[in-house]
C-alpha cells in the first residue's frame, strides 16, 4: 500500500492532502475515495455524489472511503467538514485498506 500511494501521490502527506481537499469539496452529501484502477494498477483518488457507487460510475474498486454525508460528522463537527476529514485519517484502519489493495490486485 506504502508503494502505491508513493507511487501516485509521492507519500502519504500528499495523498492527505489530495484526496481530503477533493473529500471537503463534496458539494452536498457524498464520499470521498481511495479506489484501484485496474487498467493502470495504480490507486486514485475519486468522489462520488449521494451514493452513488464507486466502481460502477468511475470503475475504480474501492479501497477506502470517507463518508461525507452530514451524518457522519456533524455531532462531533457541526458545519466543519475539514476538521471531520482532517480526523478521519486517525482512525482509518490501513491493514484492512491493505488487504483490499491485494484482493484488488489479484482480480
Amino acid at each position: 500500500l506504502k508503494e502505491a500511494i508513493d507511487a501516485r501521490f509521492g507519500d502519504v502527506e500528499g495523498m492527505k492532502k489530495e484526496l481530503g481537499a477533493m473529500t471537503v469539496g463534496v458539494q452536498g452529501s457524498g464520499w470521498g475515495w481511495l479506489g484501484f484502477d485496474a487498467k493502470t494498477g495504480r490507486i486514485e483518488p475519486a468522489t462520488c455524489a449521494n451514493q452513488d457507487p464507486l466502481q460502477a460510475t468511475t470503475g475504480l474498486v474501492p479501497l477506502l472511503g470517507i463518508d461525507v454525508w452530514e451524518h457522519a460528522y456533524y455531532v462531533d463537527y457541526r458545519n466543519l467538514r475539514p476538521n471531520y476529514v482532517n480526523a478521519v485519517w486517525d482512525v482509518i484502519n490501513w491493514d484492512t485498506v491493505e488487504k483490499r489493495l491485494v484482493a484488488a490486485k489479484s482480480g
